[in-house]
């Protein structure tokens, strides 16, 4: 998530090969993101107690921990984390394993094209942002019904409105 004095959504890239975090250094360098790279899951994981980002960019195949491993680690602890895999090795028991285990938003390979990519992360973040603004307005919905709740409690039939045959609320003088 972003911090207080930079705003910009945090992407974590995760990779074990340096050229590949070069090039898409490279190629979103100009996006307007705050970028992060790690060179194995485990070296993420150690960063993620530190910052924890908007979208995660994990390589499928590399050693100590796949990147299926450390995205399904990932979701149960940060489950307001984007997710999504890069990889040259797109099997389909992979991509049903990435779907279904580490919840990914989408699935690219290697060699990527700049453009999807781009494309693809700003659709992420999108769905990132009203996934929270959801979960946040949830949170308000419960906290209003829980009002609601103890509001009709002290003040029975307090919620439930009369309306005439056109739709105007009904006052009943003998409740004032």
């Amino acid at each position: 998530m972003a911090t207080e004095e930079d705003d910009r959504p945090y992407i974590l890239i995760v990779d074990d090969e340096a050229s590949v975090r070069s090039a898409l250094r490279r190629t979103l360098r100009k996006e307007g993101y705050r970028l992060g790279f790690a060179e194995s899951g485990m070296q993420a994981l150690e960063m993620l107690r530190d910052d924890v980002p908007d979208l995660i960019v994990s390589d499928h195949l590399m050693p100590q921990m796949t990147g299926l491993e450390f995205l399904k680690r990932c979701r149960l602890l940060y489950p307001d984390t984007g997710r999504i895999v890069l990889t040259g090795q797109a099997e389909m028991e992979t991509v049903i394993g990435a779907i279904n285990d580490g919840e990914v938003f989408r699935f690219l390979r290697k060699p990527w094209d700049d453009d999807e990519v781009k494309l693809t992360l700003h659709l992420a973040l999108q769905q990132v942002k009203l996934e929270r603004e959801n979960r946040r307005l949830l949170k308000l919905l419960e906290k209003q019904a829980e009002q609601i709740r103890t509001l009709e409690s002290t003040h029975p039939g307090i919620s439930s409105i009369k309306r005439d045959t056109s739709g105007a609320i009904l006052i009943d003088d003998a409740d004032l």
